[in-house]
């Protein structure tokens, strides 16, 4: 059987973000490009921020060059992933550090205590 690859449907913007800020949401960042076509959609329907924000971002290749040159404002990722050179060539990188959440975790697991303390427990500044 031949490989067929999957398309992508086009980008679609449902409401006005005319004047206001988009958040574009993903649980990884790697191939920028269909962000930065998301950016770009929301630009030219008024956005005036545009921010990004994934859980890993791996950020291969040419994409700190693609992400500093793009609509984008400002891309946030946690540090699961090691990416300190990706930020040194694009100031528009900025980490969220959640070591300290996924040890605490870790740990409540292996001592079968509550998850859900987590939830309710940790604040902004933890």
């Amino acid at each position: 059987p031949v490989l067929i690859p999957k398309e992508k449907p086009p980008i679609t913007v449902v409401g006005d973000v005319g004047g206001r800020i988009a958040i574009i949401v993903d649980d990884i960042i790697d191939d920028v490009d269909s962000f930065l076509a998301a950016a770009e959609t929301l630009k030219e329907r008024g956005a005036y921020k545009i921010f990004v924000m994934a859980t890993h971002g791996l950020l291969s290749s040419d994409a700190p060059r693609l992400i500093e040159e793009s609509a984008i404002d400002e891309v946030v990722v946690t540090n699961t992933i090691p990416h300190e050179i990706q930020k040194l060539q694009c100031p528009k990188i900025k980490t969220v550090d959640i070591s300290m959440i996924l040890s605490e975790a870790i740990r409540r697991i292996h001592n079968g205590e509550s998850m859900s303390y987590l939830f309710r427990n940790i604040g902004l500044d933890d």
